[in-house]
């Protein structure tokens, strides 16, 4: 089958989640007085990505029977020669993000029934999360730069609200600000990068714009010698490196986890981190055109999956362990574009998505068993308690490292494949980091594993680290209620309302790699929707090497990935199961190093010494100089002086005496008569 996509269905994907986001925030919340329970707000928001996600399934099959469809639905204004309008383009890149986001949102909201189910905020919390996979919908199958940014600052507007979701706790309201302020710095980036395209192509659409590419490739910047493309694009992933949370403007993304936990799943896995990502694969017709963009996002992706690894090998808040990990994946999603290899990339985004979605929703649970305590110290010995859980996550965490055979294997040794073949300035330290990246993931996934599900039970006692560790992330109790198992207590598994996702999560975390590697890599999946220069050769070595999905899991433990990993589960092992002294004595021999991980290698203490106050230094000054001391002083308060001083000259003149005043027009006629005579004698 060849042919078009129905439109009316498409335009269907996402005004169903928004038609259900509507329902329970209107109508569910005190805005027009709560009319509609929980039932009818969690049943309407579960139905409309539920649509979403089977129109797209279906959307799916019929684009790789052939269909497509690009075009627009809707033009806003025309200004000049430059068209305005809301469409979709349709090809694999887009219906495969359609079932990402739809399915896993629509996981995230069935595990929502469960996990906010004491929460005052209920159908507010669901009106948000379906809000926030409308607004990801939109950016995902838009067919224009107008369409993206909508979309773009949409899911950048919407975590706002989930991430400061509990607003009466000051860290929510700092953490979402936070986000806020680092997505605008990468924002201002994203819309120079959208003006200079505009400014040099005369159109926002995708096809025109890469049509006219050229004019991008022999353009300079004015005043310089800069390659037009090479600042487009750089810009460009400016803004990606926001939204995607890449060095150094990953600030924002740890302290996300101050929003629940199902947002904190949908956030990290589907949605508002894999942007970045996405857009930089649409644009791959721009990015293969500069090399100097390329070699940033290579030495950028490196500078993050290594780094930000070591920050989760500190982490005892099992969402922040999470949180760092998907930092660190999104580096390495970031090093496959830098490789040119955005094929890969995407496969990763979409592996990935499925088991830190496991391992997040996963990390909820354990939350709700342990009454809202995130420290992995209090807890051990949960697999007794939580069996599903148990296994769910230890499923979600082989496919993190990327054991052979699961999901997470294939999307990732490709892209160290991938680095290891290409010749981008900047391969050399990507490849190092990538490498050394397994050893780092394996490591802080099985501690965290390890120390939460096996060993001794350490909840329902008094621990010495309890004043300082990140307890209260549940929002339902205020900052004194009690947060742990009482002594005696025992962990409550969850229902299959919670378990049911987890569950459902695990099946593609383990198959989907083996499934989809050959098409999306080396078949036609992604065939006329991806470009790749003939400069740039990394596909082709990976072409040339693989066989089938199972002669690379057999070949794998021949490869360095394969041991480093096997080296990080057996040192986590060691180290907390067998040994424990062993991290102690690391502590304390390399305390420096801890504690430059403890303080996030003191990006958050420089941004505020630098840029907050800076700013604050700037608004001050600003104040003080142009507001209080220039316009109050010398244009308002100023003026109104010249006024009263020239009132108070003026004013002695004025007496009342008539003979005063007809002494002074006798005084003007006769200057009026001096100043005339010479006009008399000519």
């Amino acid at each position: 089958m060849t042919g078009q996509l129905n439109p009316t269905l498409l335009l269907a994907v996402p005004l169903a989640p928004l038609a259900g986001s509507a329902i329970a925030g209107l109508f569910g919340t005190k805005f027009f007085g709560n009319v509609v329970g929980r039932k009818v707000a969690h049943s309407a928001t579960i139905l409309g990505v539920l649509i979403a996600f089977l129109i797209s399934f279906q959307t799916l099959l019929q684009v790789m029977d052939g269909a497509t469809y690009n075009g627009d639905l809707y033009t806003w204004m025309t200004v000049g020669s430059v068209k305005l309008a809301v469409g979709f383009q349709i090809d694999t890149l887009t219906a495969m993000m359609m079932n990402v986001v739809t399915f896993v949102s629509l996981m995230v909201h069935i595990y929502t029934i469960g996990y906010m189910a004491e929460d005052e905020g209920y159908n507010r919390f669901f009106s948000y999360i379906s809000l926030f996979t409308f607004s990801m919908l939109m950016l995902v199958m838009s067919n224009n730069f107008l369409q993206l940014f909508f979309g773009w600052e949409a899911v950048g507007l919407v975590s706002y609200l989930l991430i400061g979701f509990w607003y009466t706790r000051p860290t929510a309201i700092f953490a979402n600000m936070k986000a806020f302020l680092v997505n605008r710095v990468g924002d201002f980036g994203f819309i120079l990068g959208i003006g200079l395209i505009l400014a040099y192509t005369g159109s926002m659409d995708y096809q025109e714009v890469f049509a006219k590419k050229d004019a991008l490739i022999n353009g300079t910047l004015a005043g310089t010698d800069w390659a037009i493309i090479s600042v487009a694009c750089i810009c460009l992933f400016i803004g990606a490196m926001g939204k995607s949370a890449q060095f150094p403007l990953h600030v924002w993304l740890p302290d996300s986890m101050e929003g629940p936990t199902p947002i904190s799943a949908l956030i990290h896995a589907a949605t508002m981190v894999t942007a970045g990502i996405f857009m930089v694969t649409r644009m791959s017709p721009l990015f293969e055109m500069s090399d100097a963009a390329l070699s940033v996002i290579l030495v950028v992706g490196s500078i993050t999956a290594l780094f930000m690894g070591f920050m989760g090998i500190i982490q005892n808040d099992i969402k922040r362990v999470v949180a760092y990990s998907t930092l660190s994946q999104l580096g390495y999603m970031t090093v496959a574009l830098g490789a040119s290899a955005y094929s890969v990339a995407v496969f990763h985004l979409m592996t990935h998505a499925f088991f830190k979605a496991l391992l997040f929703l996963g990390a909820g649970a354990v939350i709700m068993a342990m009454h809202h305590d995130q420290d992995i110290r209090n807890m051990g010995g949960l697999k007794k308690y939580l069996k599903i859980i148990w296994i769910t996550s230890l499923l979600g965490s082989l496919a993190l490292i990327g054991t052979p055979l699961f999901s997470g294997f294939y999307s990732k040794d490709m892209i160290i494949e991938a680095v290891h073949a290409t010749t981008i300035p900047g391969a050399g330290f990507a490849n190092f980091a990538v490498l050394a990246g397994v050893f780092v993931t394996a490591f802080y996934s099985f501690r965290m594993y390890f120390l939460v599900f096996h060993g001794p039970e350490n909840f329902g006692k008094e621990h010495h680290h309890d004043h300082d560790s990140h307890h209260a992330d549940e929002g339902e109790e205020d900052d004194h209620g009690h947060h742990g198992l009482a002594p005696g207590e025992k962990p409550h598994s969850p229902g299959l309302v919670v378990t049911l996702p987890l569950i459902l999560l695990a099946i593609p975390s383990v198959v989907i790699g083996a499934i989809a590697i050959k098409p999306m890599l080396f078949g036609d999946f992604f065939k006329g929707v991806i470009y790749v220069g003939e400069n740039h050769g990394a596909m082709e070595a990976l072409r040339h090497h693989f066989h089938d999905w199972l002669g690379m899991a057999m070949h794998s433990v021949q490869t360095a990935p394969f041991w480093l990993a096997l080296a990080g589960v057996a040192t986590a092992y060691y180290c907390y199961m067998v040994n424990p002294k062993v991290p102690a004595a690391f502590y304390k021999t390399l305390k420096p190093l801890h504690t430059l991980l403890d303080n996030k290698y003191y990006m958050d203490k420089f941004n505020e010494a630098v840029f907050a106050r800076g700013a604050r230094l700037l608004g001050e000054g600003l104040w003080s100089v142009g507001d209080k001391a220039i316009i109050d002083g010398l244009l308002v308060n100023g003026s109104a002086k010249v006024v009263g001083w020239f009132s108070s000259l003026t004013r002695v003149l004025q007496t009342g005496y008539i003979y005063h005043y007809a002494f002074v027009m006798i005084l003007g006629i006769l200057g009026f008569l001096v100043y005339f005579l010479p006009f008399w004698h000519a």
